[in-house]
């Protein structure tokens, strides 16, 4: 009785629009105290200790620090730089700018791991050119928004740093390595459909008509932001620091680049950028402590084992239930953002994971890819309501062209259950 309006609360409040952090705190804070461990007041200190709990975590240090990244990044003027130099790379004509849109979004995906850091980053140059170019606004946001989304996937990431958290078993390491290969497939399988609609209906005839840059002053222009993923990983991959030290390098690392090689930001604009990380940041960690809340009052009241013994006992089989969980999580994808579902089912997906056996690292891959087709899957897709707000378009007027890119990257979701060893492979050869 008592899980089940644990779970009636959450939803409710969901309904009624009352944000997920506090929907989630509410109901695990109400079940706490109705199952009345030994006295109320004792279940009542449970909320505290979990709430803290939730946030004590070393790898969590890393979130916020990338978020900083993003929004440095993002004033530093890297993401126009990026732009004009894989333009001098591939040249105009029709579809070269989606194409480029998609690129620069997967490269900066190695710097921050945000996918609304990067869509805000790209979309603010490549949605103005496009438009001026002869691509429609709606068709524009929907290309920057699935292009971002595969920022979760290439390291760093944030939606791994969160997922290494809930399953000590999957090294962050590990997960930044599996999500290589998958990423770079999601991005190859996004400029297929983008440059191939491009084509089809005449858009971008326009821009053979506008000037391509010289190479070779776009390349020295865009080195300093070409060598952030090589400082970030290349630094992880040696050894010379942890993911979480990672984040920090990388934080200083755009700091003076932004103010001593671009000098585009000012000491005076430092307040603007510390602000606007701090609060998104205050928001990811305000979910993550109070899932904390939610996810003790799930193992508190014994939900999880009955849960995975019906599921394995249904019937279906290793291939149905994964069929089932990826049409049970597209579904929530168009509801919750990704730390959201994370923070609230993985506790319930690990144990059907270990019961078949998943490898967890690859399990969390999948996740993750779920993760990336919600953050551009209506009614709430977090990198499409800012490409959208960019754009200055109403989100319904992308819905024809980010079906196809949907369908695009879903394929790339079948591959890597149908051939593991695409996430697998190469952190068994770097050796995690």
């Amino acid at each position: 009785m008592i899980a089940a309006l644990l779970f009636v609360v959450f939803i409710v409040l969901m309904v009624i629009g009352v944000p997920v952090a506090i929907a989630l705190g509410v109901s695990g804070t109400l079940a706490i105290v109705l199952s009345n461990l030994d006295t109320q007041w004792f279940g009542l200190l449970a909320v505290p200790q979990n709430f803290y709990a939730g946030l004590a975590k070393y790898p969590l240090l890393a979130i916020p620090m990338f978020v900083l990244v993003g929004s440095i990044f993002d004033r530093s003027g890297v993401a126009r730089r990026l732009v004009d130099f894989a333009i001098a790379i591939v040249g105009r004509g029709p579809g070269m700018l989606p194409l480029v849109a998609i690129a620069v979004a997967m490269f900066l995906g190695g710097i921050s791991g945000s996918g609304p850091a990067c869509a805000a980053a790209v979309g603010a140059v490549m949605i103005g050119a496009m438009r001026q170019a002869g691509y429609p606004s709606p068709f524009s946001a929907s290309v920057v928004a699935a292009g971002a989304a595969t920022d979760i996937l290439i390291p760093p990431s944030i939606a791994f740093i969160v997922y290494s958290v809930l399953v000590p078993q999957a090294s962050v390491p590990a997960l930044f390595a599996a999500g290589m290969v998958p990423g770079i497939l999601a991005g190859i399988a996004l400029i297929i459909p983008a440059v191939w609609l491009s084509r089809r209906h005449n858009m971008g005839e326009q821009e053979r008509n506008l000037p391509r840059p010289p190479f070779w002053a776009s390349l020295r222009q865009a080195v300093w932001g070409l060598a952030a993923p090589v400082l970030i990983l290349g630094g992880m991959r040696l050894g010379l620091f942890t993911p979480t030290e990672a984040a920090v390098v990388a934080v200083f690392y755009g700091l003076f680049v932004g103010m001593c090689i671009h000098r585009t930001i000012k000491v005076r604009d430092l307040f603007l950028i510390l602000r606007e990380a701090a609060e998104l940041s205050a928001v990811i960690m305000l979910v993550v402590s109070l899932a904390g809340i939610f996810a003790w009052a799930l193992s508190t009241l014994s939900i999880i084992d009955p849960v995975t013994n019906a599921i394995v006992n249904s019937g279906l089989g290793e291939y149905g239930v994964l069929a089932l969980l990826v049409m049970l999580l597209m579904t929530l994808g168009m509801f919750l953002d990704g730390i959201s579902i994370f923070l609230i089912f993985v506790p319930l997906l690990i144990p059907i994971a270990q019961a078949y056996n998943w490898d967890l690292v690859w399990f969390g891959v999948l996740l993750t890819l779920k993760v990336a087709l919600g953050q551009f899957t209506p009614p709430l897709a977090v990198n499409l309501m800012v490409a959208c707000r960019i754009a200055h378009v109403p989100m319904e007027s992308t819905f024809r062209w980010v079906l196809w890119l949907l369908c695009s990257m879903f394929t790339v979701l079948v591959l890597v259950i149908v051939f593991p060893e695409l996430a697998l492979w190469l952190p068994r050869a770097l050796g995690y």
